[in-house]
């Protein structure tokens, strides 16, 4: 999995909106993050700041489509994934 980043828009609020193209298996598809910022805090040796990343996609979008059924019915694997990346960089 690879993302390349191609905007980062602030919303206000602490509320980003990040774009850009994601890969997943040789496949490549627009997606857009929320992202939050969750703040800045001085600890273990130095600044750092906080975000949280959040999308849902289609995993059949990406050629994603092994299924497993349970015994009651249902799908191990839903159709929609959500993705969630926490950020924590360090000033330098």
């Amino acid at each position: 999995m690879k993302f390349v980043s191609k905007s980062f828009e602030p919303l206000g609020n602490n509320k980003y909106k990040l774009t850009g193209d994601l890969t997943i298996r040789d496949i490549t598809k627009p997606v857009v993050f929320d992202v939050t910022y969750g703040g800045m805090v001085n600890a273990m040796g130095g600044t750092h700041v906080g975000f949280k990343a959040k999308t849902s996609i289609d995993r059949f979008d990406f050629n994603l489509k092994w299924d497993k059924t349970t015994e009651a019915g249902g799908l191990v694997v839903g159709k929609n994934i959500d993705i969630t990346i926490n950020i924590d960089m360090k000033k330098v």
